[in-house]
């Protein structure tokens, strides 16, 4: 009799909100959020900037690792001079940086 006792006793006890199960699991998201997809949507936007502004005369650097003078730009591609007489037509987004004046590109 005294064991039933004790037994409703101990089970009377509250167990705690549903809503906390998932507090470990919103702390994640927000960490993710902060060290991951923040920094890399405003890189994105940078970038989306920097192509944006590209005009006749830059040095630019493409994804696949040519160094040329933007030559002409219009809303989708830019035309690259990569030689004396060696143009090619790139699509604007395929543009990874733009050289400094009087810089060296971030591949040499």
């Amino acid at each position: 009799m005294m064991y039933l006792i004790a037994a409703a006793g101990a089970g009377a006890a509250e167990a705690p909100p549903g809503w906390i199960q998932w507090l470990p699991i919103l702390g994640m998201v927000l960490i993710f959020w902060f060290l991951i997809i923040r920094p890399q949507m405003k890189r994105q936007k940078e970038h989306q900037a920097k192509v944006a502004n590209l005009k006749k005369g830059d040095q630019v650097v493409t994804q696949g690792g040519l160094v040329g003078k933007v030559i002409k730009v219009d809303d989708t591609y830019a035309e690259i001079e990569l030689a004396r007489d060696v143009r090619v037509k790139a699509v604007k987004q395929t543009i990874a940086d733009l050289v400094p004046p009087g810089g060296k590109p971030a591949n040499d």
